[in-house]
């Protein structure tokens, strides 16, 4: 599509605050207002269209996608959200380890254990760690504990949340990413330490590469979505 505006700007609006090109408020795909909570948010929704350049690329407008996804389909129905999201503590990457006379596991031990035991103490819930493969269900009351904490976060940090969580496979790592202080790329480099380990240990491919580094980016983004939201 050819781009269409001369001005970006940012205007006041009820709920939060929208982009305007040449004046005209941005609406979301399904035609509803595309109205953030702050104006740090808006602002970079903003520069988004403004280095748009001749021709408008969708794919270099990743914040604004996951805007009108908060809005369009979470602010609707949260809870199918919150369902999909909390199925992630059973099987959190961070607490499925390998056993305890590998190499490998020496390493989940000091990279993961660390912001496990910290993400315990944030929200009150003790987890099962398991060596191997078999699947052990969690503790139903630190389920329903978590269950709660993500059902008290609005919809933008929720779709950052979906984001985060499902790319490092584990709500642990999703959740600590939305902490105020959080090292999102720290984060992201222990719950991608099992892959890093295999590349390491059998060599690197190029392509493989690649894709690491587009879902490395992917996840600072969502996380940097969620901070930009709360302001």
């Amino acid at each position: 599509m050819k781009r269409f505006y001369n001005r970006v700007g940012v205007e006041e609006a009820e709920g939060g605050f929208q982009v305007a090109l040449d004046g005209r408020r941005i609406i979301t795909v399904k035609g509803t207002p595309q109205s953030v909570p702050t104006r740090a948010l808006a602002q970079a929704l903003a520069h988004e269209w403004d280095e748009q350049g001749e021709k408008i690329d969708p794919a270099s407008l990743p914040l604004r996608d996951i805007a009108d996804y908060a809005i369009d389909m979470i602010t609707p129905a949260p809870e199918a959200v919150t369902s999909k999201l909390i199925a992630f503590a059973d099987t959190d990457t961070l607490l499925y380890r390998a056993d305890p006379d590998e190499p490998l596991y020496a390493r989940q031990q000091e990279v993961w254990e660390p912001i496990v035991t910290a993400f315990e103490t944030a929200h009150g819930v003790s987890l099962k760690r398991v060596s191997g493969v078999i699947h052990a269900a969690q503790d139903e009351a630190a389920m329903a504990r978590l269950q709660a904490v993500i059902g008290e976060l609005d919809a933008f940090s929720l779709a950052a949340l979906e984001t985060l969580t499902s790319l490092a496979a584990s709500l642990t790592v999703g959740l600590s990413a939305l902490e105020d202080g959080a090292d999102p790329l720290r984060l992201w480099q222990a719950a991608s330490l099992e892959e890093e380990w295999q590349a390491d240990q059998w060599g690197r491919d190029e392509e493989a590469e690649e894709r690491r580094a587009r879902r490395t980016v992917d996840f600072e983004r969502a996380a940097m979505f969620a901070q930009l939201a709360r302001g």
